[in-house]
């Protein structure tokens, strides 16, 4: 009779457990642009807290460690914008300027080929895409300037865009500050008889996203920078857009050497009329390439197994289309969850007597 009470019991609690799921999964939802300063500070002070622990290791407060961390991030980040948004603008208005001489310089690099392969030159006339590419950014431009006067005509979208400017930094320094606090009380929250294996879970989930967020991060800046000091001694016009670029997608293997080497491939051939420059280009991400490998990965990233590449695609695109921007900043962590939980569910069963 105990017994089958224990099993009504449980079964009770994991009702109400997936009940507290679903409805927070649906708060989540409804409140995805509220909550989004909130993740970003979150995100921001889960980067950070390491540091601040470091620092509280060298008998400074951790009022004092936070109130440094806080400063050289939030001056990092200032004087990373305000160099990076112009220069990144300027290297793409000189794209969409130079895109239709690049167009031209491809139909007159592919005529040849269509002659010796007996096709008909004018199957490629790329004049009607130069044509609407025009037309388009016209469009985009007025698009862009009418969203421009509606914000600033509505005050509360504008007062929204200053607010939540306002609210990151304050919410990341309370964050930061109370961090260890927080992560404490959570765990006294745990229930006694699962509290041990809940700890272990977490410390398995947060191994995993520290290997792939923080030390991913690190790469992705080093190769970004790596690329564009490379492309730039080649002498590219857009060695910085492209370098970003190939940095940013680098979050999956081999997909910013591809990335990066295809687009500054074109970019090269198309900016200099030759071939040799683009030979220039697959060498310095060839050479980006064995840094990471040797390199950078081992340093930043170590032994830590950190989310599968499709795994990462996966969550990023699904929590971008349920949630928004905020969908984004928790898919990562989300998925460090479930593969957790779907790895302990695995040792599970292959130990069950439905697997023996």
């Amino acid at each position: 009779m105990e017994a089958n009470q224990g099993q009504v019991m449980s079964d009770t609690n994991k009702l109400i457990l997936l009940i507290g799921v679903v409805v927070g999964g649906w708060l989540v939802y409804q409140l995805s642009a509220v909550l989004m300063p909130f993740f970003i500070a979150a995100l921001l002070a889960y980067l950070g807290d390491p540091l601040v622990d470091k620092l509280e290791t060298w008998k400074l407060s951790r009022t004092a460690s936070v109130s440094v961390v806080f400063a050289v991030l939030f001056l990092g980040l200032s004087i990373m914008l305000l160099i990076m948004l112009p220069l990144l603008s300027a290297q793409i208005a000189k794209l969409f300027t130079n895109l239709p001489e690049y167009l031209t310089t491809a139909q007159k690099t592919i005529e040849p080929w269509l002659t010796m392969a007996g096709l008909p030159t004018d199957v490629l006339n790329l004049q009607t895409l130069k044509q609407a590419l025009s037309d388009y950014w016209s469009e985009v431009g007025q698009v862009a300037g009418g969203i421009f006067d509606t914000m600033t005509r509505s005050g509360m979208v504008l007062l929204q865009w200053v607010g939540n400017l306002v609210l990151i930094p304050v919410l990341t320094f309370y964050l930061l500050r109370d961090w260890d606090l927080l992560v404490a009380r959570f765990r006294e929250l745990l229930p006694r008889r699962y509290s041990d294996k809940f700890i272990e879970m977490s410390l398995e989930c947060d191994d995993m996203l520290a290997g792939f967020i923080r030390g991913q991060l690190m790469v992705m800046l080093a190769l970004a920078t790596i690329y564009t000091i490379g492309l730039t001694i080649i002498g590219l016009e857009l060695a910085l857009l492209l370098g970003v670029i190939a940095g940013i997608v680098s979050f999956v293997p081999y997909l910013g050497l591809i990335v990066g080497i295809g687009l500054s491939g074109l970019a090269a051939f198309f900016q200099f009329g030759e071939w040799l420059p683009v030979l220039y280009v697959a060498i310095v991400f060839s050479v980006a390439q064995m840094i990471e490998g040797m390199v950078l990965t081992p340093r930043f990233v170590g032994e830590r197994i950190g989310l599968h590449p499709v795994a990462v695609i996966f969550a990023v695109l699904a929590g971008g289309q349920l949630f928004g921007f905020t969908g984004v900043l928790l898919a990562l962590p989300v998925a460090a969850v479930v593969m957790v939980l779907l790895r302990h569910a695995h040792r599970h069963y292959v130990s069950s007597h439905l697997y023996t």
